[in-house]
């Protein structure tokens, strides 16, 4: 008996899903402030990949790492749970492998161009795939005034 074959698929999946452009990119060191942004900026690293893909709500509810109290020196920090889809021919993401959106496809949402998303973990693999799939959290910045 033989297995199931998916590999016809790969190409009619990546070509209907993977539409916009995302860059993956090691993390090169600690966030620094640009005053003339207002944000903290993570210096670029190395580019690990930069072609095909999507980023999508991972469809379920994020939620709070901490609990706000007046006495704790922190403030409570979101975790919004998407996922980074690549080709299966892409790298696998290392745990913190920094994730942005650098182009999108003609009617695709513009909103994110430039964000970014940290990977919670390396890639996912699995016998039946035919796209990879990378967890991500993704990176609060500060609104534009």
């Amino acid at each position: 008996m033989t297995g199931l074959d998916l590999s016809a698929l790969v190409p009619v999946i990546e070509e209907l899903i993977l539409l916009d452009t995302v860059r993956f990119t090691t993390p090169a060191g600690t966030p620094v402030f640009n005053p003339d942004t207002g944000q903290y900026e993570t210096p670029p690293g190395d580019i690990i990949y930069e072609g095909p893909g999507a980023v999508q709500i991972a469809g379920t509810v994020g939620g709070v790492t901490s609990l706000p109290a007046p006495t704790l020196p922190w403030v409570d920090e979101t975790r919004s749970k998407y996922k980074a889809l690549t080709p299966l021919a892409a790298p696998i993401a290392e745990r913190d492998t920094i994730v942005t959106v650098v182009a999108v496809h003609p009617g695709g949402d513009l909103s994110l161009l430039g964000r970014q998303w940290r990977a919670q973990d390396p890639s996912t693999g699995g016998t039946l795939g035919v796209i990879r799939m990378t967890t991500l959290d993704q990176i609060q910045q500060t609104r534009e005034s």
